[in-house]
């Protein structure tokens, strides 16, 4: 242990951990340990069973961050989130509070350009279609990468827009936020709406939805600058 948390990335849906590369590299390259686990977006419930499970064997205090739908997953680890969490960040992320769900919120305004053809095969899984996903789910990627991303995409269970929120982690936990200001698959009017109801510290920077991928050292200085003020109010403390 060199003193710094522990960092935990969740992906969203349509995307697996390799998408964290950028972040992976320059937070590793500052002394930071982290894990980017891969979620089966199989059911929120194993979503978040497979966050705890990392969450169990790294010791000591540890920051979680989620994208997308992986908001969802950090904050459905609720007011009993594991004792070592100190500390939330979410990267253009779903960020619902107790009785909300992914459908409902969705529906309230016109449907996003990078879900606009999201179609449902027989088992119950949504995909991104190819041009739905390189131009607007990846707006900002360069295109040959934005395809690579579009190959390995995860599907998610349809279960997932329709499971209700509990009671939010971030009632509980510090919290930052940063917002996609040209984001096509969730409204960065959303975001900012999501940031201010959590009191989250927020920043803003002129990307896509994936800004982990286009603007990963905004996204490592915004999860550096949360473990800094995590290591000194526990320093405090």
């Amino acid at each position: 242990m060199n003193g710094r948390p522990n960092i935990v990335l969740a992906h969203g849906a349509w995307a697996d951990g390799s998408c964290w590369s950028g972040v992976i590299e320059q937070l590793q390259a500052d002394g930071f340990e982290v894990r980017a686990p891969q979620f089966p977006l199989t059911s929120l419930a194993d979503d978040v069973a497979r966050l705890r499970q990392v969450l169990e064997f790294l010791d000591g205090p540890t920051i979680v961050v989620g994208h997308s739908y992986g908001g969802q997953i950090i904050t459905s680890l609720g007011s009993d989130a594991p004792a070592n969490v100190v500390g939330l960040v979410y990267i253009a992320a779903f960020a619902l509070d107790a009785g909300e769900s992914l459908g409902a919120l969705l529906s309230q305004g016109p449907v996003t350009p990078a879900l606009a053809h999201l179609f449902t095969d027989s088992r119950g899984f949504g995909w991104l279609s190819e041009d739905d996903f390189v131009h607007h789910f990846a707006s900002g990627v360069d295109e040959k990468r934005a395809r690579v991303l579009y190959a390995v995409q995860q599907p998610l269970a349809s279960s997932a827009f329709t499971d209700v929120m509990g009671e939010p982690a971030w009632k509980s936990l510090p919290s930052w936020y940063l917002v996609g200001q040209n984001d096509e698959a969730l409204p960065p009017d959303a975001e900012r709406q999501f940031a201010a109801r959590m009191g989250a510290t927020t920043v803003e920077v002129p990307s896509g939805h994936l800004a982990m991928v286009t603007h990963a050292g905004d996204v490592a200085g915004l999860i550096e600058k949360a473990a800094e003020a995590v290591g000194a109010a526990t320093a405090a403390g």
